[in-house]
C-alpha cells in the first residue's frame, strides 16, 4: 500500500503529533524492556533535528478509561526516553485541555491516551480534539495499526495533514516485500496453540506460499488430520477436517504443508518432564507432543536455508522449556543462516529470537503482534488505510 511519509512533508517549526507504540513492560517503576522505545528513536530524533515541535502519544497497559491511574502513567517511559534522546522529556497530563506543543526542536510526552474516555471507541469528538493540537499527524505505531481508535485512526481523519512515520513505513515495506513480490521459494512458519486462532492466516497463506510449516498445537491438529496418533496432545478435533482440506488445497496450488517425521513427547508439560523422541506414527496414548523431533527440525532447517523469502510467526514447540525448544532453536538458527529475506513478528516469536540470539541476522523484525498477524491474514489495517485515503 502506497502512503505518504515524512519524506513528503517539511516538519520544521510545525506542531507534530506522533503516535508511537511505547507500551513497554514496567518493573518496580522502571522500563523493563526498552525495545519499543529504541524502535521509535529514529523517528523522534529525525523530527527533533528538523526543528519540529514534537508531541508524542502512546497507550500503556489497559487502564480504566476516563480517569488518571498513576500505575499506568507514562512517567517511567518519559524518564527512559529522555535518557535515550539526551534531553528532558516532560509528561503533559492535561494535554487535551492545554496547548502542549513545546518549542522547536523539543519533545513532550502526552499522558496515556487510554485515560481519555472514547479512545478505544474511536470517538469523533476526542479525535477532533487531538487533531486540533497539531499541524501534522504522524502515525508511526504499526503495533496498533489494526485498531481503529482515536489516537491511531480518528485523529488522522481530522488532522490538517497526516503521514506514515518511518517505522510504520518500514513495516509496510518489509511486509510488502515478503508477501506481495517475494523471492521464491516463499516459506511461512506459523506456530501457536490453536488452529482456530490462526485459521484465517493459514487459509490466506496456503494460496500464496510454496511451503507452510505449522508448529505447536497447530501442528498436532495437522498430524491428526494426516492419520497419525497424537495421544494426549493439544488438538482441536473439530478442525481436523479443516486441516486436511488445507493440506489438499496447498497441494492443489503446487505448495505443501509438511507433516513432522518425528516429534518430542512427554507425559506432562513441566520443567522436570522427561523428553522422548518418537516417530510421528508412534506416539503413545498417554504422551503429549511438545516439539518437533531432530529429523524434522533438520528437514525444515534445510528448506529454510534454500528459501528466497521467510515469514515467521510462532514457535514450533514449547521453547520456554529447553527440553522442548530444540525445534524452534534449529529453525531460528536456520533462518539466521539463510540468505533469504526474512521477517519475524509476534510476541512469542520475538521471545524466541531473543532467546536464541539471532535478532541481528533476521532481515526485519516486526514491532507488531496483532497487526502483523492481521496483515498476514489479508485484512485492512484501519490506521494505515486512513492514511491512504
Amino acid at each position: 500500500m502506497a502512503v505518504r511519509t515524512l519524506d513528503d512533508v517539511t516538519p520544521a517549526n510545525q506542531r507534530v503529533l506522533v503516535r508511537e507504540d511505547l507500551n513497554v513492560p514496567l518493573k518496580d517503576g522502571e522500563v523493563a524492556d526498552e525495545a519499543r522505545l529504541r524502535a521509535a528513536l529514529p523517528t523522534l530524533q529525525r523530527l527533533l533535528d528538523a526543528g519540529a515541535r514534537v508531541m508524542v502519544m502512546s497507550h500503556l497497559g489497559r487502564p480504566k478509561a476516563g480517569s488518571f491511574d498513576p500505575k499506568a502513567s507514562m512517567a517511567p517511559v518519559a524518564r527512559r526516553l529522555g535518557e535515550l534522546l539526551g534531553q528532558d522529556v516532560p509528561v503533559v497530563r492535561d494535554w487535551l485541555e492545554t496547548d502542549p506543543a513545546p518549542a522547536a526542536g523539543e519533545l513532550v510526552l502526552c499522558e496515556n491516551v487510554r485515560f481519555n474516555a472514547g479512545e478505544t471507541d474511536d470517538d469523533e469528538d476526542l479525535s477532533r480534539r487531538m487533531a486540533g493540537l497539531c499541524d501534522l499527524f504522524v502515525m508511526d505505531a504499526f503495533g496498533t495499526a489494526h485498531r481503529a481508535q482515536a489516537s491511531t485512526h480518528g485523529v488522522a481523519r481530522f488532522a490538517p495533514d497526516a503521514v506514515a512515520g518511518p517505522l510504520l513505513a518500514a513495516e509496510l515495506a518489509a511486509l510488502g516485500k515478503a508477501l506481495e513480490a517475494p523471492a521464491r521459494p516463499l516459506v511461512a512458519i506459523i506456530g501457536g496453540s490453536k488452529v482456530s486462532t490462526k485459521l484465517t492466516v493459514l487459509e490466506q497463506l496456503t494460496d500464496r506460499v510454496d511451503q507452510l510449516i505449522v508448529g505447536g498445537g497447530i501442528a498436532n491438529t495437522f498430524i491428526a488430520a494426516a492419520g497419525h496418533p497424537v495421544g494426549q496432545s493439544l488438538i482441536e478435533a473439530d478442525l481436523v477436517d479443516t486441516a486436511r482440506a488445507l493440506m489438499d488445497k496447498a497441494r492443489a496450488a503446487g505448495g505443501e504443508i509438511p507433516i513432522p517425521e518425528d516429534v518430542v513427547v512427554a507425559d506432562e508439560l513441566s520443567e522436570t518432564a522427561e523428553a522422548r523422541v518418537r516417530d510421528v506414527d508412534s506416539v503413545g496414548d498417554g504422551e503429549m507432543i511438545l516439539d518437533v523431533g531432530p529429523k524434522t527440525a533438520a528437514a525444515y532447517a534445510e528448506r529454510l536455508r534454500q528459501a528466497g523469502t521467510i515469514v515467521w510467526n510462532g514457535p514450533v514447540g514449547v521453547f520456554e522449556i529447553d527440553a522442548f525448544g530444540g525445534g524452534t532453536r534449529a529453525l531460528a538458527e536456520a533462518i539466521a543462516e539463510s540468505p533469504a529475506f526474512s521477517i519475524a513478528g509476534g510476541g512469542d516469536t520475538l521471545a524466541a529470537v531473543a532467546k536464541y540470539g539471532v535478532s541481528d541476522r533476521i532481515s526485519y523484525i516486526s514491532t507488531g503482534g496483532g497487526a502483523f498477524l492481521e496483515f498476514l491474514e489479508g485484512r485492512e489495517l484501519p490506521a494505515v488505510a486512513v492514511l491512504d485515503r
